[in-house]
């Protein structure tokens, strides 16, 4: 094994006390949750589950289940922790970088992993919000516009491919109309595309 193969493998000690000591792990097959997201797929090598529980918009457990990397085990594991206490405004808000920030870092071909966390969580508050028969107040916050000519937003791509109604840059084209005025936003809404396809195994 190289050197330089080793040092990419280096994870802080928080990273590693949270791989071999994961907190908040959902063992019971019955557990009621208020809420449940499952974001990846078992094809790609991550897959995720998130389950809260709420009381008065605030979040009071959050239990998971993933399959993965060390990663991946550890960056829900923080996220978990992270989640307890926070309302859901504030969890819906939380980023992949602030879970690599309270893990001290993560090597960035695994960023991935804490961007899986941040989207199951969010779909656990979504499923929380239609189960109540709530409107989402939530989801316009946090859109960022990736195609300015034709105002589209990351949020209504992810949505595009979360329903099944887009797998192609084509398609989302079609659909959007993303990209076809200056098209500089191409390459960003390719990257994009890619990792929504990843995120909800389409």
């Amino acid at each position: 094994m190289s050197d330089s193969f080793i040092h990419d493998w280096v994870y802080t000690d928080t990273v590693k006390d949270h791989f071999m000591n994961p907190r908040n792990i959902l063992q019971d097959p019955d557990y009621k949750e208020d809420g449940k997201g499952i974001v990846g797929s078992m094809a790609c090598g991550d897959q995720m589950l998130v389950a809260i529980k709420i009381e008065s918009d605030t979040i009071i457990e959050c239990k998971w289940k993933t399959y993965g990397c060390a990663s991946a085990i550890a960056s829900t594991s923080m996220m978990s922790e992270m989640a307890v206490g926070m309302t859901i405004a504030e969890a819906y808000n939380m980023t992949p970088q602030m879970i690599t920030d309270k893990l001290g870092g993560l090597p960035q071909h695994k960023f991935h992993c804490s961007v899986l966390g941040d989207k199951a969580l969010r779909a656990a508050i979504d499923d929380y919000l239609e189960r109540q028969k709530r409107d989402n107040p939530f989801k316009a916050g946090i859109a960022k516009i990736i195609c300015e000519c034709k105002g589209v937003t990351d949020q209504q791509i992810e949505e595009l491919v979360k329903d099944g109604v887009v797998k192609t840059m084509e398609q989302l084209q079609e659909k959007t109309g993303l990209g076809t005025v200056c098209g500089k936003c191409k390459s960003k809404a390719v990257d994009l595309l890619d990792e929504f396809l990843h995120i909800y195994a389409r």
